[in-house]
C-alpha cells in the first residue's frame, strides 16, 4: 500500500487527503455523467457534461484527477457487464473479459505507483561538466554519458531516462523503465473494450431481434448503449497512438525526441560546415529494427 501511496502523491499537487477524495469523487461523477451523455446525445447532454466539468474546475475548485477517471471507467464498464451483459455470454468468454480487466486494474496500479526510470543527478557532476543546472546537462548529455537520453518532463519536472512522454490518463511519465508496461496496459485497453463491445454489441442485438428491448430496464440498456459507444471511440484513437508507439519501438526514438529533436544536438546534422546551413533530423539511436525491438525488450 505504500507503494500505492507514493503513486497517489504524484497525482496531486498538495498533500490535503480531502482534495484527493473530492477528486476522487469528482472523477467518479464525471464517469457516471459522460456516460449518461453520450446515451443521450440528440438531448445535448453532452455539452452540458462538458460544462459541468468546467464548472466543478473553475467555481467549486475541484478538479478531476485523470488516472481516477480511467480507473472509474474501467470499473464502470466490468460492473455493466458482470450485472448487465454477462447473462448473454459464454462461460469462455466470461472468463476472458473478467481476466482483461482484472490485469487492467493490476496494470494500472503497478504503473501508478513504480519507478518510470527517474534519475537524481549529484551537483559535482554538474560544476565537472560545467553546466550550471541539470537541464543543460541533459541538452548536452556528451559532457556527461551517464545522462544519455535522460529527459525533463516539462508537466513534473522530473529526469527521466528514456523518457517518452507524460501520460496524463495514468498520472505519470513514461520512461524506460515502465515503457513496456504502458505498452502492455494499452494492448490491454484495446483488447478488453474490443471484447466488450462485442459482448454488449450481441447483448444489444438480442434485446432488438427479440423484441424485448421494451421490456428491458432502460437505465441499464442505456448505460449498455453509451459505454459501448465510449468504448468504441476509445479503441479507435487507441489504435492510433498504439500503432504509433510500436513505430517509435521499431526505429528506437521517443515521442519527445520525435516531437523536440531540435532541441537534443545528436539529433541534429548539418550539410555543411556553415553556420547557416540547414539543420537536418538524423536519428543516432537507430540501430536497425530487430536490434531496435531487442532494445526495448532487454534494455541495458
Amino acid at each position: 500500500m505504500s507503494r500505492l501511496a507514493s503513486g497517489l502523491q504524484r497525482l496531486r499537487r498538495s498533500s490535503s487527503q480531502w482534495e484527493v477524495l473530492w477528486s476522487a469523487l469528482a472523477s467518479c461523477g464525471l464517469v457516471l455523467f459522460s456516460q449518461l451523455a453520450v446515451a443521450m446525445v440528440p438531448r445535448l447532454v453532452f455539452i452540458a457534461a462538458i460544462v459541468l466539468g468546467r464548472l466543478w474546475r473553475r467555481f467549486i475548485g475541484v478538479a478531476a484527477s485523470a488516472p481516477l477517471f480511467v480507473l472509474f471507467n474501467i470499473l464502470l464498464l466490468w460492473g455493466v457487464y458482470v450485472f448487465v451483459i454477462r447473462r448473454e455470454t459464454s462461460s469462455l468468454l466470461d472468463m476472458l473479459i473478467n481476466a482483461e480487466c482484472a490485469l487492467l486494474l493490476w496494470g494500472f496500479y503497478r504503473i501508478l505507483s513504480g519507478d518510470p526510470g527517474i534519475v537524481a543527478c549529484d551537483s559535482s557532476y554538474l560544476e565537472e561538466a560545467g553546466c550550471k543546472d541539470f537541464v543543460e546537462a541533459i541538452y548536452s548529455s556528451e559532457k556527461l554519458p551517464m545522462l544519455s537520453r535522460v529527459r525533463q518532463c516539462t508537466w513534473c519536472k522530473a529526469n527521466i531516462r528514456g523518457y517518452d512522454h507524460h501520460c496524463p490518463a495514468f498520472g505519470t511519465c513514461i520512461g524506460q523503465k515502465n515503457h513496456r508496461l504502458f505498452m502492455a496496459l494499452l494492448t490491454g485497453f484495446v483488447v478488453a473494450e474490443s471484447t466488450y463491445t462485442m459482448c454488449s454489441t450481441k447483448y444489444i442485438t438480442r434485446c432488438i431481434s427479440s423484441g424485448t428491448i421494451r421490456s428491458e430496464n432502460p437505465v441499464s440498456l442505456n448505460i449498455v448503449i453509451s459505454t459501448t459507444l465510449f468504448s468504441i471511440l476509445q479503441v479507435l484513437w487507441q489504435i492510433v497512438f498504439l500503432m504509433w508507439h510500436i513505430y517509435c519501438i521499431c526505429f528506437n526514438i521517443k515521442t519527445d525526441e520525435w516531437i523536440n529533436w531540435k532541441k537534443y544536438p545528436e539529433f541534429q546534422m548539418k550539410e555543411q560546415p556553415r553556420s547557416d546551413s540547414e539543420v537536418k533530423f538524423v536519428n543516432p539511436y537507430d540501430k536497425g529494427m530487430l536490434c531496435n525491438i531487442r532494445e526495448f525488450l532487454k534494455p541495458e
